[in-house]
C-alpha cells in the first residue's frame, strides 16, 4: 500500500441538526503513521513515554488519557447507550487542532468494512477464527451521537489512514473547536450508541451473555520523535484489520454500568463498592488506573468463585472466574491455571502489580468470545467435561496461561499489536510454553476414547510449536505488521514461528541467561510501549552476545530464512599400505601390488588370530578414515554434528562457520556407523529434522522421533491456535 502522510477523508458526518457546529481551523497536519508500518529496527530515546519507571512515580504509568463512562445495556436489544467524558493530554511541543479516535465496533457493521474485505481475501488461502456469518439483526456498530469541547459541538470525519475501503469507518477524525496547546488537556464529551454484534470475534453477544469489547470511542495516540522509530510528531492510528488487534495510551478508566438485576458483571478493574439496585436495575462501578483499554460481560444466571492470589511485590488479588452453569467443570481448572500463572509471570517477568484478575468463561455457541485479553480481563474456554489425561486439560490450561499472559505483553508492556505482533502473540505464546515446560506438562493429543484403546501420543511443546511454525517457507517475516500478510495462516505462524526463534535464541545465550533479558525487558519497558529494536536491545545488553542475537532477528524478525542443514553422506575408507616408491635414507624402496596384497592378508590372518571373537564391523589391524559431509540448505545456524563409531564411541564437532558444505574427516580403529545434526534437539528452526541423521545400516529412529503422530498433533494445534 502507498504510504500516507495525510488521510483520506469521506464527506463530513454532521452531527445532529438540533446541535450548533464549529468548525474547526484548517491548519497543516500532524501525519499519521504509514500504512506499511511493520518492525522497528531503531531503538527508542532513553527519555520515550517519560523514560523508565522506576516505581517511585505518583502512578505505574504516565497516565496520558482518563475515561468517565456512564453506560446501560439494553439487553433485549443488545446495545448500549453511553455518555464518556474524555480528558486527553498533549505531550507533544505544538499545539494539536484534530484528534482521531477508533470506533472498532464499526468493523462489524457491513461487509464493506476493511475487517470483512480483508477476512474474504486472507481466509482465502488460510484458516482463521473470525469467519463466522453475520445475519439480519446480528450487525454491530458506534454511533456517535454528539461530540463536544466545552459548549461546542464538533463536526467529525472518516479517515482511511491504511488506504481501505471509503466505506471503512473504524477511524474517525474530530476537529476541534479550540486547539490543544503544547503540554495542554483536552476534554470532550460524547454520547454514543453501541450495538453489539452477533459474537464474531473477540467481542458481540449470544443469547442473554454480553461481552462488551471495543465498545467505546477510544483515542489514537500521537507519538513524539524516538518513540517507536518516530522520527517526527505522528499520529499512530489504524483501521481494524481482519488480523490486527490494538495499540493506545495508558490512563485511568471510571466506568458505570447499568444492567437487568438478574445479570452477573465483571470488568477490568475493581469494583466501587455495592452495586445499586432500583426498578429492576442494578449499576456497577468499576475503576481501574494504569492500563489502556476497558471491557466487561454482562450475563444472565452466571456463576462466580473467588480466590486471592499474595506474592512478593505483589498487592493482594482478588481472582474471580465468571462462568455459565453448562461449564462448571472448567471454573476450576481455570482459577488454579490463573493462580499458577500469576506466580510464574511475577516470578519470571515482574511482580503482578493489579488488586484484581477476572476471567470469563463463555457459554456453548460463542466460542469466538473465548481466548481474548484485556488488561485485568481475559475469556478462557469452556467444556462440560475434562478429562485430565487428554488434550482437554492441557487446552484449559494452555488457553486460560496464554489469555493471562497477555496481561503481561499486551497489557503492561503495552507493544503496538497493530504493526509488531510478535512483541505480543509471539512472545506471549513463547513464555506460555516455557511455563508449560518448566511444569513438564506435555501436549496431549487423544480424546477419551482413544485413551481407552491404548492411544497416547503426546508431544514436548515446543516440538509442537515447530510442527505448526510454517518453517519451510515463511512468506512473511515475523516482524511484519498484522495486516499486510499472504493470508490468515501467515498471521497465525507468529504464535509459533517466534516462540520457535525465541526458543533457539534460548539454547544459543542460555536459559537463565535468557530469563534474565526478558525481566530486563519488562523492567524497562512496563507501561511503555517497546519496539522490536527495543527487545532486540536488551537481549545484547544481558547476554553480551550481539552475534547471536543479531543472527535471529536478522534471519526470522526483520527476513523470512530458512534453515535446513542435512548429513549428506557418510563414507568409510580402510587406510591400507598403499603401492609405489618410497625414499628414506638416501635408499629408494617400492613395494609392488602382489606384494602389498601378500603384506595385507597376512596382516589381517595375525589380527584374526588374535582377536578370534572380534565383530566383523569391530576394528582390525589398519584405521579407518571416515567421511561425514554436510550440506547448507538454507540459512546459517550453529551446529553441533555427532559422529558415531562401530566400537561404541562418538565425537562431536562444531559446524558453525558460513560454509555451504563441509566435510569432516575422523580416523578410528572402526568405522563410522552414524552422523546426525543437532542430537541435543536445540534447533528446532530446521525445516526438515528428518534429514538430520544418516547411517550406514538402514535406521529409521529419527523418522520414528520426528514423524510419529505428527498429522493428528498438528491437527489438534490448528484447531486449537483458531481459538487464540
Amino acid at each position: 500500500m502507498a504510504q500516507n502522510a495525510t488521510p483520506t477523508t469521506s464527506a463530513a458526518v454532521q452531527p445532529p441538526a438540533a446541535a450548533s457546529s464549529v468548525a474547526a481551523t484548517v491548519l497543516p497536519e500532524i501525519p499519521l503513521v504509514h500504512a506499511e508500518a511493520a518492525a522497528v529496527n531503531l531503538p527508542s530515546a532513553a527519555n520515550a513515554w517519560g523514560g523508565e519507571r522506576t516505581g517511585n512515580e505518583a502512578t505505574l504509568s504516565d497516565r496520558v488519557v482518563s475515561y468517565r463512562i456512564d453506560a446501560e445495556l439494553d439487553a433485549a436489544k443488545h446495545a448500549i447507550s453511553a455518555k464518556q467524558q474524555m480528558t486527553w493530554r498533549n505531550r507533544s511541543d505544538r499545539p494539536i487542532h484534530s484528534v482521531y479516535l477508533h470506533l472498532y465496533l464499526n468493523a462489524f457493521q457491513n461487509e464493506q468494512s476493511t475487517f470483512f474485505t480483508e477476512r474474504n481475501v486472507l481466509t482465502a488461502h488460510g484458516s482463521s477464527r473470525g469467519r463466522a456469518a453475520l445475519k439480519k439483526g446480528q450487525w454491530g456498530w458506534i454511533d456517535l451521537k454528539q461530540v463536544r469541547q466545552g459548549t461546542a459541538s464538533l463536526k467529525w470525519s472518516f479517515v482511511h489512514p491504511d488506504g481501505g475501503p471509503e466505506t471503512d469507518q473504524t477511524v474517525v477524525r474530530i476537529d476541534l473547536a479550540e486547539a490543544v496547546p503544547a503540554g495542554g488537556s483536552l476534554t470532550l464529551d460524547i454520547d454514543f450508541l453501541s450495538q453489539l454484534p452477533r459474537v464474531v470475534e473477540r467481542t458481540g453477544y449470544f443469547g442473554d451473555f454480553n461481552l462488551v469489547g471495543q465498545w467505546f470511542p477510544k483515542i489514537g495516540v500521537l507519538e513524539l520523535p524516538g518513540e517507536r522509530g518516530a522520527g517526527e510528531v505522528r499520529w499512530n492510528v489504524h483501521e481494524f484489520h481482519f488480523n490486527s488487534e490494538f495499540y493506545a495510551d495508558f490512563g485511568s478508566f471510571d466506568v458505570h454500568m447499568t444492567v437487568p438485576s438478574d445479570y452477573t458483571v465483571g470488568a477490568v478493574g475493581e469494583q466501587q463498592g455495592e452495586p445499586v439496585k432500583g426498578n429492576g436495575k442494578t449499576t456497577y462501578h468499576f475503576v481501574q488506573g494504569d492500563v489502556h483499554d476497558f471491557a466487561w460481560v454482562a450475563a444472565k444466571g452466571y456463576q462466580t468463585i473467588d480466590a486471592s492470589y499474595v506474592g512478593p511485590g505483589s498487592p493482594k488479588v482478588a481472582v474471580r472466574v465468571i462462568y455459565p452453569p453448562e461449564y462448571v467443570a472448567t471454573a476450576q481448572p481455570v482459577m488454579k491455571a490463573t493462580l499458577d500463572s500469576l506466580a510464574y509471570f511475577s516470578r519470571t517477568l515482574g511482580a503482578y502489580p493489579y488488586h484484581t484478575v477476572t476471567a470469563v468463561v463463555p457459554p456453548y455457541n460463542a466460542d469466538e468470545a473465548g481466548g481474548m485479553e484485556y488488561p485485568t480481563f481475559f475469556t478462557a474456554e469452556g467444556m462440560s467435561k475434562i478429562d485430565p489425561q487428554t488434550a482437554d486439560q492441557w487446552e484449559i490450561d494452555f488457553v486460560t496461561i496464554h489469555e493471562f499472559g497477555h496481561g503481561y505483553f499486551y497489557g503492561i508492556l503495552a507493544s503496538n499489536e497493530f504493526e509488531e505482533p510478535i512483541l505480543d502473540e509471539g512472545l506471549n505464546e513463547y513464555w506460555d510454553q516455557r511455563m508449560l515446560r518448566e511444569r513438564n506438562q506435555r501436549f496431549l493429543v487423544p480424546a477419551t476414547w482413544m485413551r481407552r484403546l491404548g492411544m497416547t501420543p503426546s508431544a514436548y511443546v515446543f516440538d509442537m510449536e515447530r510442527m505448526a511454525a510454517g518453517l519451510n517457507r515463511p512468506v512473511d517475516p515475523l516482524g511484519q505488521n498484522s495486516w499486510n500478510r499472504l493470508s490468515s495462516s501467515s498471521y497465525g505462524s507468529v504464535y509459533s514461528r517466534t516462540a520457535t526463534a525465541m526458543h533457539d535464541l534460548e539454547e544459543r545465550l542460555g536459559k537463565d541467561v535468557t530469563e534474565r533479558a526478558f525481566h530486563e525487558y519488562y523492567k524497562r519497558w512496563r507501561f511503555r510501549h517497546p519496539s522490536v529494536a527495543d527487545l532486540r536491545a536488551a537481549l545484547i545488553d544481558v547476554s553480551g552476545d550481539a552475534k547471536n542475537v543479531n543472527e535471529i532477528f536478522d534471519q526470522y524478525v526483520f527476513g523470512t530464512a530458512k534453515i535446513d542443514d542435512r548429513v549428506s553422506s557418510i563414507d568409510n575408507q580402510e587406510v591400507l599400505p598403499l603401492a609405489g616408491s618410497t625414499s628414506k635414507d638416501g635408499s629408494r624402496s617400492e613395494l609392488d601390488p602382489d606384494q602389498l596384497d601378500k603384506q595385507i592378508t597376512k596382516q589381517r590372518d595375525d589380527w584374526k588370530k588374535a582377536h578370534p571373537d572380534a565383530k566383523p564391523e569391530g576394528g582390525g589391524p589398519f584405521p579407518w578414515r571416515g567421511t561425514v559431509t554436510v550440506v547448507r540448505d538454507g540459512a546459517q545456524a550453529p551446529q553441533l554434528l555427532r559422529v558415531k563409531f562401530a566400537d561404541g564411541s562418538h565425537e562431536d564437532v562444531r559446524w558453525d562457520d558460513d560454509r555451504r558444505w563441509a566435510r569432516f574427516v575422523f580416523t578410528k580403529p572402526t568405522k563410522i556407523v552414524s552422523a546426525e545434526l543437532d542430537p541435543e534437539q536445540k534447533i528446532n528452526l530446521d525445516a526438515n529434522k528428518l534429514n538430520d541423521s544418516k547411517t550406514t545400516k538402514p535406521n529409521s529412529a529419527a523418522s520414528r522421533r520426528w514423524s510419529a503422530d505428527v498429522g493428528s498433533l498438528v491437527q489438534a494445534f490448528y484447531a486449537l491456535l483458531g481459538t487464540l
